[in-house]
């Protein structure tokens, strides 16, 4: 058993003992980070890179949406709406400060079989309150000019049998959620929570590699680093990112999971608009029909990605510090996609865009709970699709840790958490790490 010892006074950029830290500082461990030290904690975020939202953060599309396909994870994003809607007042930076800029420009998407025509979706959306509009087939070039309206599902690759051949004559309108849009920069949202975090007193340490959990008398101790310093608290949250699963490992923590977590190498395109089109007047896009999705993008630009259909193949990453960051056959794919939807899109010989990690687990839901080491927590599962939500992952891991460390069995009474501009309430227990997989999910993305 070890001996913990009182923090080495000779660390440099960090000093004290703490009451949390924080693995990852990306835009939800900023977040969680900000809500903690609100409370009076002090709390340290260790993060690899050298600097907040360096890692998946900044490969993030940064998609502001509030339709899911679960009542709890559609509850979670309207409630963070508002808080992207007034970025300012949340983090509480001045407006001299360079903020994120939101783009409240909505969504647009194609009622798809797969989708089951968004009819599950614009229940969840009757209770949780937000606000949609039914979309005629015949109207949806108001919101894309000279769009095919064929069908083509099911999604091909560019060797298979008709490929870009239409498969039926017009898909079934659309839902368009006028809640919701993106943030011009992800890094910088990171960024800005960081900078509130640390006005409140938060101390965070970057280029700094974690590679073990320190453990006293069954519980969380602490962490130790690569260059051999150890960092001690009685609360351990992590919130890694595509490395949240050699977290969990080195915590050994996995065998309690149900739900577990990988990480999967993605590529977003990053392609001219059609001529003609003016991007500024563009929603944020999902067809799952095409299985592809975009958003607008500075420069008269489009942002594309892949809705993960059957036939395109999932990369599994071992080690998150290395893999293939290379545009592959993927990317063209996407884009030839996308042109299926809207005829005038070209297809650039020069690829651009980014290639990232995303953090997903088994049902492609966050896991926000504790574990079964008392003291250690988790925030993980959360690239691709949590970033929307990242102001109320802060706050709920926050009111669970604190829970939590005051007695509350989470396991066997999971914590109610109220979503205060929304006036709903949900359990947590929906993204415990012991649930059983979420039939109602996705299994995809819009990230």
């Amino acid at each position: 058993m070890e001996n913990i010892q009182p923090i080495n006074e000779a660390v440099t950029s960090v000093t004290g003992d703490f009451d949390v830290i924080v693995i990852g500082a990306g835009v939800i461990g900023a977040c969680t980070v900000y809500e903690l030290v609100k409370k009076g904690l002090k709390v340290l975020a260790i993060d690899k890179g050298p600097e907040a939202g360096y890692g998946s953060t900044s490969a993030s599309c940064a998609i502001i949406r509030t339709y899911y396909s679960a009542y709890e994870t559609c509850a979670l994003a309207y409630e963070g709406w508002h808080y992207w809607k007034d970025w300012a007042k949340y983090t509480g930076l001045t407006p001299n400060c360079d903020l994120i800029s939101y783009h409240d420009v909505g969504c647009l998407v194609i009622k798809t079989p797969h989708n089951k025509y968004l009819l599950k979706v614009c229940q969840i959306m009757d209770e949780v309150g937000c606000p949609y509009e039914h979309i005629a087939t015949e109207d949806i070039h108001k919101w894309l000019p000279g769009v095919d309206t064929r069908t083509y599902t099911p999604a091909k690759r560019p060797q298979d049998t008709g490929f870009c051949e239409p498969t039926g004559s017009t898909i079934n309108g659309a839902v368009f959620f006028p809640r919701g849009g993106y943030v011009n920069d992800p890094k910088l949202s990171a960024v800005n929570a960081y900078q509130a975090a640390i006005r409140c007193g938060a101390q965070f340490l970057f280029n700094a590699e974690v590679t073990s959990i320190k453990k006293l008398q069954g519980r969380v101790a602490g962490v130790g680093l690569s260059d051999g310093r150890q960092l001690y608290a009685p609360v351990v949250i992590n919130i890694a990112g595509p490395h949240s699963f050699v977290i969990n490992r080195l915590a050994g923590v996995e065998d309690g999971m149900k739900i577990k977590t990988r990480a999967l190498r993605h590529e977003v395109a990053h392609v001219p608009a059609p001529k003609g089109y003016d991007t500024s007047k563009l929603t944020v896009y999902s067809d799952s029909d095409i299985c592809t999705y975009s958003r607008p993008a500075s420069g008269n630009n489009l942002l594309l990605g892949s809705e993960d259909p059957e036939c395109d193949p999932r990369e599994w990453i071992d080690n998150p510090d290395t893999f293939d960051g290379n545009f592959t056959e993927q990317w063209r794919t996407m884009v030839m996609r996308m042109a299926q939807r809207l005829p005038e899109l070209g297809i650039p010989e020069q690829a651009r865009g980014v290639v990232g990690l995303y953090d997903v687990s088994d049902d492609w839901m966050p896991i926000y709970d504790k574990s079964d080491l008392p003291g250690y927590y988790m925030a993980v599962g959360t690239s691709g699709n949590q970033f929307k939500n990242a102001p109320v992952a802060g706050k709920l891991m926050a009111q669970l840790v604190m829970a939590c460390e005051k007695g509350h069995d989470h396991d066997n009474d999971p914590l109610i958490f109220h979503l205060e501009n929304i006036n709903r309430e949900i359990s947590l227990g929906a993204f415990s790490r012991r649930r059983e997989v979420n039939k109602n999910s996705s299994f995809s993305v819009i990230g």
